[in-house]
């Protein structure tokens, strides 16, 4: 009960946040609102400071470091973990044939898969997650300013308020008893650096040689995030290749 109170409690804080901010009218013409970019640009300084110290000029270091099985591995037991997660964000969302499918593809890869492998697939029950940002979009809850969030980068705060509430939503983590129902977040984060590591060149070329790397960061995570929401995505702005000046990275 106490459990089912505390998500309850952050249902409600979500929907709350969640609409503490919104752009007025000809406040936002670019389709970005960021009323406080001189925090979010400091906190990305922060975050690209952590980058460049643990991870940048790894190139593929950790990637090629891996045998191609373990990293296959890696994600799909950090997918098969984070799979009930969906579930119930497609629940709340009513989409309950999609709710329907990822229980199916839960089922199949926690038995068939040995959770770590993705044998759904190939019966066409393709990974198909959701998180409680998309919830709240899906309730029609505005998407706020946009933010930055210490080490975990570019968001907004529809999607700030989602990762919060997320963090209650797995029945993974009111079932399986510790230490074990931490090794679903582990292989998520690991699965992460892995893909970082894989994606090193694009993803220092826009952190280190971009003339203005918060920018592009904003736009690329909005543009995703909203194709992916089905929402409205903000135009990219021309860049001069000339103002690119890369002598103080």
């Amino acid at each position: 009960m106490t459990a089912r109170r505390g998500v309850l409690a952050s249902l409600m804080v979500a929907i709350a946040l969640a609409g503490c901010s919104t752009p007025g009218p000809g406040e936002a013409p670019d389709g970005i609102w960021d009323p406080q970019e001189g925090t979010n640009r400091r906190i990305h300084d922060f975050n690209r400071r952590v980058d460049e110290s643990l991870l940048k000029d790894n190139g593929t270091g950790l990637s090629d470091g891996l045998p191609q099985g373990t990293k296959l591995a890696v994600a799909g037991f950090a997918d098969t973990a984070g799979t009930p997660q969906t579930i119930v964000n497609q629940l709340l969302q009513l989409r309950l044939w999609r709710a329907t499918k990822n229980t199916l593809r839960f089922a199949l890869n926690t038995t068939v898969g040995l959770t770590v492998m993705d044998p759904a697939s190939e019966w066409g029950l393709v990974e198909d997650a959701s998180d409680f940002g998309e919830t709240l979009a899906v309730w029609g809850l505005p998407e706020g300013a946009y933010v930055e969030l210490p080490l975990l980068g570019p968001s907004t705060e529809r999607d700030a308020t989602g990762r919060v509430v997320d963090l209650f939503t797995n029945p993974i983590s009111y079932i399986v008893p510790a230490p074990e129902r931490y090794l679903g977040p582990a292989a998520n984060i690991a699965d992460k650096l892995i893909s970082r590591s894989e994606y090193s060149d694009t993803v220092e070329s826009v952190l280190y040689d971009s003339a203005d790397s918060y920018a592009q960061m904003r736009l690329i995570y909005l543009q995703n995030r909203r194709f992916e929401l089905g929402e409205t995505a903000p135009e990219a702005e021309e860049i001069d290749p000339m103002a690119l000046d890369t002598s103080g990275f």
